[in-house]
């Protein structure tokens, strides 16, 4: 049921370079395939631990669902030169002028660009097009890819936030970054 408060939001095709941001799709199924696999997607997403085609059809809807609702945007990463499906970004509107983002890149094309493609791509929407004020990510320590690439998008390293999220049924640290309109 969508809510009377928060309008549905409609999910905008985004140019990222050599990759295109855009809403899912029952074609992306694959790419819910490959990321079940991964060791660690299932465990920080609601992506299926074990796929089957009702799981992957299931989480597409909830993908649909967070639009329909007002929650937020999420994307699939798409490759521009053979249109296929790479990751996922999502994108959720915090109140008071912020948005937090969040990124995954199948292990079949991690070291492409993909994230940092997608990254940039929603940070100059979020800051030009909608006009927030900042922007937030939030990374565990260890992920120093994801580190990489916060840090390559332009955002700026705030602190460590001790205990913030629940992952795989332990409460772990995440390092905050930041991006405001004065640092694009």
């Amino acid at each position: 049921m969508v809510s009377a408060l928060i309008p549905p939001l409609v999910v905008p095709h985004l140019p990222a370079g050599d990759f295109s941001l855009r809403a899912w799709s029952l074609r992306d199924l694959g790419l819910v395939r490959e990321a079940s696999a991964d060791p660690y997607i299932p465990r920080i997403t609601t992506v299926p631990s074990v796929y089957s085609e009702a799981a992957a059809v299931s989480f597409v809807q909830r993908q649909w669902q967070r639009a329909a609702s007002g929650e937020g945007f999420t994307f699939v990463i798409v490759r521009n030169r053979d249109d296929r499906a790479v990751g996922a970004a999502s994108f959720r509107p915090l109140g008071e002028g912020r948005a937090s983002l969040g990124y995954w890149v199948a292990a079949s094309a991690r070291g492409q660009g993909a994230a940092l493609s997608a990254v940039r791509a929603m940070s100059t929407w979020g800051l030009s097009t909608l006009g927030l004020d900042r922007l937030e990510l939030y990374v565990e320590p260890w992920n120093t890819g994801s580190l990489r690439t916060a840090e390559r998008a332009g955002f700026h390293r705030e602190g460590l936030l001790r205990g913030w999220r629940e992952i795989g049924g332990e409460r772990r640290d995440m390092v905050m970054y930041a991006l405001l309109p004065g640092d694009i």
